[in-house]
């Protein structure tokens, strides 16, 4: 039983690159249309097009700045002033970063935290009544980093394991609502996702294409009854059901070693930032 979202409005965040274009993709196909959100004014421009041509829909192009406070209801008081109402949401705006937490900069940290849990927090609080009037979805994308501990991506992991279970908690209590709540866990997938971390230690196993994960996003979507959590692709589900059978101690390990056995320097040992 497939999703019907023929002539609803879907909003996608990160629509700009990677799953949030491949999401438009697949919803415009399905006659939907689209609220497309990103910083790359350009690139949504562009995609916008496309849909348009190709699918025949509307397609609402608002570029924001989506780890700004408060962009939730920026975006929700645009729309009502366009007389568009949103019945699914994808949560697909994120980002990561890669080094030991004490050399991290910290105003990228807390930009980091800032999109990939307060914003999605903010946008699904905000959207969420207008998502339950009809009977859409709200897909909210987490990782494979939300299973385990991951040193050298400390707060990428924290942030996604928030995601996961913010949202599957959504989903318990959705039920019976005509609301479909949906986790999707990828794991290293071919996106901008790396470039911006700045390294492919972050890369545990082989890559998925952004088709792949979508493709399992739209399965899980398209189920009588969804489940709350889908992970994307065979080894990637493995891996996240085989921290099930190790300690916390163990699992933190491995998934440091995994990521590149990022470790802090002592005092002692790190370049001294005084100034010359």
């Amino acid at each position: 039983m497939a999703i019907d979202v023929a002539g609803t409005t879907v909003l996608i965040t990160g629509a700009s690159a990677g799953l949030g274009v491949e999401f438009a993709h697949r919803f415009a196909a399905r006659g939907a249309n689209l609220v497309l959100v990103a910083r790359r004014a350009d690139r949504l421009e562009a995609l916008a097009t496309e849909l348009r041509v190709d699918h025949g829909i509307t397609v609402t192009v608002l570029p924001a700045d989506l780890a700004a406070p408060g962009v939730g209801a920026t975006l929700h008081r645009e729309l009502t002033g366009r007389d568009i109402t949103v019945t699914s949401l994808i949560n697909n705006a994120g980002f990561g970063t890669h080094g030991a937490f004490v050399d991290e900069d910290l105003e990228r940290v807390t930009s980091e935290i800032q999109l990939n849990i307060a914003t999605l927090v903010e946008l699904t609080h905000t959207f969420l009544p207008d998502l339950l009037t009809g009977r859409g979805a709200l897909v909210n994308i987490a990782s494979t980093a939300s299973f385990q501990p991951t040193p050298g991506m400390a707060v990428y992991g924290a942030s996604k394991a928030f995601v996961l279970n913010f949202t599957e908690a959504l989903w318990a209590e959705a039920r019976g609502s005509g609301l479909t709540v949906l986790a999707v866990c990828p794991g290293p997938t071919r996106t901008e996702f790396f470039d911006v971390v700045g390294s492919e230690d972050a890369a545990v196993g082989r890559m998925q294409t952004a088709t792949q994960v979508v493709d399992t996003a739209f399965r899980a979507l398209d189920r009588r009854n969804a489940p709350p959590t889908v992970v994307s692709g065979l080894p990637n589900w493995v891996s996240s059901i085989s921290t099930r059978f190790a300690t916390r101690r163990l699992g933190a390990l491995i998934s440091g070693r995994l990521l590149g056995d990022v470790r802090m320097k002592s005092a002692a040992n790190r370049p001294s930032t005084s100034a010359v």
